[in-house]
């Protein structure tokens, strides 16, 4: 059974809720909070690809520098300095060996500097070209097929399997095709949120990549961007938001929230993140500025996302 986690209120009526399912785990991984169905699987989208940087580390990847780390976790605006280091990370490969799809910046800005300037969205203004390029530069570390790097048996990709299997400490139950083009692996939210818990108490790996996150949040996501502000407001957090409506996040202690919006919104996501951390005694004025999504009216708020039911009681 899944849980009220918000409503949408427009000029203060209820037009619609969001339902779902969140979880809060302490740092020895017993639960704080539990909502929704905690033990159906559901597709992390980008917020695995932090798990899946620890893996591709284990494999034998060596970035340049943390920025290309953070990169390999992002889901970047496809800002110029995002550009800049996924071709770093290219190196001598070249854009054309990407194997995601051609896609326009997720920052408008950036997009329509692109415009102005005759150009198109490409494979790397995608915005999951990082995680790609460090699966490229892995590849090429073990001499494995560039071609079928996105293939469910290729060696990067049972890499990262069992590297997502080993940090949520359970089976992947379902792979499907993400996005990007690359496998997807389903985990159900308590194994998502232990995964992040070890993204600041596992491993040399684990612990590097988490703090290349917090290091280097523009690069996670980029000018505006939530999953940003949060890292940059609230001392020690990593976080990573997914697509469909998925969040995770870890504190500094290892308290770690993971969450799913049934329906797949997105702007309903950022406020249970937001009450979730409250819940467990977060307090920034980053949360009081994401607490609520607007909705707007001819471009003017005319109400609010804003989390409800028994969250809303806990944040």
């Amino acid at each position: 059974m899944t849980a009220l986690l918000a409503e949408v209120v427009r000029s203060g009526y209820v037009e619609g809720t969001h339902t779902g399912s969140v979880v809060v785990l302490r740092p020895d991984g017993s639960v704080a909070l539990g909502l929704g169905d905690l033990e159906r699987p559901v597709f992390p989208r980008s917020s695995n690809k932090p798990l899946q940087a620890v893996a591709l580390l284990d494999a034998g990847w060596e970035p340049a520098s943390e920025e290309q780390l953070a990169l390999a976790t992002a889901s970047h605006n496809g800002e110029p300095g995002h550009l800049e280091v996924v071709r770093a990370m290219l190196g001598e490969l070249g854009e054309d060996a990407l194997g995601n799809p051609p896609m326009p910046p997720l920052s408008e800005q950036a997009w329509h500097q692109i415009l102005r300037a005759g150009g198109a969205a490409t494979r790397l203004t995608m915005n999951c070209s990082g995680k790609h390029a460090a699966m490229l530069r892995t590849t090429v570390a073990n001499g494995w097929d560039l071609a079928s790097y996105l293939g469910v048996e290729h060696p990067v990709q049972r890499a990262c399997l069992h590297g997502v299997e080993r940090l949520a400490g359970e089976h992947v139950r379902h792979v499907a095709v993400d996005g990007c083009g690359a496998p997807q692996h389903a985990l159900t939210l308590p194994g998502l949120a232990r995964a992040f818990s070890a993204l600041v108490l596992g491993g040399e790996h684990e612990r590097r990549t988490g703090a290349a996150m917090r290091a280097h949040p523009w690069h996670v996501g980029g000018t505006g961007r939530d999953v940003t502000r949060l890292m940059q407001g609230v001392p020690g957090l990593v976080a990573k938001d997914g697509a469909e409506g998925v969040y995770a996040a870890a504190l500094s202690d290892g308290t770690a929230v993971a969450l799913k919006i049934t329906d797949g919104a997105g702007r309903a996501r950022t406020p249970v993140l937001v009450a979730a951390l409250r819940a467990v005694g977060v307090d920034a004025p980053v949360l009081d500025e994401l607490a609520a999504t607007p909705v707007l009216g001819g471009g003017v708020r005319v109400g609010e996302v804003r989390v409800a039911g028994k969250l809303a009681a806990r944040g």
